[in-house]
């Protein structure tokens, strides 16, 4: 276990609104700034996509300058890489817009599930095939999709997305109404670029043939991404660390509650609003945890966070079960069995249920040393992270590399604050 944690530390973008921020300023009207884009794999390829399409993507004195242009096919295959929101939301982009496009990733982006965005496409007037219902995917764009209302099954801000993008280019009103509520970037940065949108509740439309107003974006810091020094403070004894610029958007803050819950000392502090999204600063202290039930509605609110939940989890009094999350199944890796072997590898007991784990948590018994499998999937590098400063002597990680998906200088940052 390493020294007490202590500092300020500012998190990385947030990668879901970098990857929106590209996306809907690479089809605007016009020139806007993006300061704060996540520096990561996941968001290069995004950039690298939108660039081959057409977009012109300036990278300067620590922002990002996007002109807007009219999407262009292109010769080659589009690489999504790892990312899912990538390969997802430009599947609803491109489906309304004319050309030929192809769209592949890794191995790992290969294996995860595009039915959910592919088949209510379809039922737009999409021209898409699949491979067995995963990418490669090859999209015959055009200007006929026919706007519908849709009932996904499954709370997915990235299904939400695609389907809300592929609305402005759909004639007549595009309709999603989701089962539970998810993350909103999306909806928030469509209405500041000038979209209007009918949001009652849990239903969203959209009118087609709008067109976006460059605005410029400020992107807060990803709170999944904060996830990781908030367990790490809480769990090394002595700690003490703000976390600067935050995002807290309501739709991202079930780590927040659920650690609130376990025990755990955080305080919000100057809380403002920062281009349409809540941001504040984070301080977080240790303290001891309790066991807590983790399922239900605020499973899509903290659905990135909960492999490192389950490293909070083995050090807190009692059994912690997750439930309702069988989405983890289909993430970079099958998140329930990896996780559950990641705790076990340090002494835990933990078992994998269809829908999540159950985790008995050690108390103040301390964390066995390991060497851990990250399976190529980033939360899962990440957490052994922050498991190496829990870990009285620390732990080894087989495929550190997998944290530059989307955090790539946790080690450094972790290792600055111990000092």
């Amino acid at each position: 276990m390493s020294g007490p944690l202590r500092g300020r530390v500012r998190v990385p973008g947030d990668k879901s609104i970098s990857h929106r921020a590209l996306m809907l300023l690479g089809i605007a009207d016009g020139e806007a700034r993006i300061t704060g884009l996540l520096a990561a794999a996941d968001v290069r390829s995004t950039a690298a996509c939108m660039a081959a399409l057409g977009a012109e993507i300036q990278h300067s004195d620590g922002e990002v300058r996007v002109t807007g242009r009219k999407l262009q096919a292109t010769d080659t295959t589009l690489d999504c890489g790892n990312s899912g929101t990538t390969m997802r939301l430009l599947t609803g982009l491109l489906a309304g817009t004319p050309g030929t496009h192809g769209l592949d990733g890794d191995a790992s982006l290969r294996r995860r599930p595009m039915a959910r965005v592919t088949d209510p496409l379809r039922a737009m007037g999409a021209r898409i095939t699949s491979t067995g219902g995963c990418a490669p995917l090859h999209i015959e764009g055009h200007g006929e999709l026919a706007g519908a209302e849709h009932h996904p099954a499954v709370a997915s801000a990235q299904v939400k997305s695609a389907l809300l993008l592929a609305g402005l280019h759909a004639h007549g009103h595009t309709t999603v109404v989701e089962p539970a509520p998810s993350r909103d970037h999306t909806e928030r940065m469509l209405q500041g670029m000038g979209i209007q949108l009918d949001i009652d509740g849990r239903r969203i439309s959209i009118a087609g043939g709008q067109v976006i107003q460059a605005t410029d974006v400020q992107v807060p810091g990803d709170i999944s991404s904060a996830a990781f020094l908030l367990v790490a403070a809480t769990l090394v004894p002595g700690s003490d660390v703000v976390l600067e610029g935050v995002g807290l958007n309501p739709t991202r803050t079930g780590i927040l509650d659920v650690l609130g819950r376990m025990g755990a000392d955080i305080e919000v502090v100057d809380h403002r609003i920062i281009a349409g999204e809540p941001v504040g600063d984070l301080r977080v202290r240790a303290a001891e945890l309790s066991a807590t039930e983790i399922g239900g509605d605020e499973i899509p609110r903290l659905i990135d966070e909960l492999v490192v939940l389950g490293l909070a989890a083995a050090c807190a009094t009692g059994t912690t079960t997750v439930h309702g999350a069988a989405e983890l199944r289909v993430k970079e890796s099958d998140r329930v069995a990896t996780t559950v072997e990641l705790l076990r590898a340090l002494g835990v007991a933990a078992e994998a249920r269809p829908d999540g784990w159950s985790v008995e948590g050690q108390g103040r018994r301390p964390l066995v040393g390991a060497r851990l499998q990250s399976h190529g999937d980033h939360r899962l590098a990440l957490t052994a992270a922050v498991a190496h400063h829990v870990v009285p002597g620390g732990v080894g990680i087989e495929g550190a590399d997998a944290m530059d998906v989307s955090y790539p200088g946790l080690p450094e940052a972790l290792a600055r604050l111990s000092r």
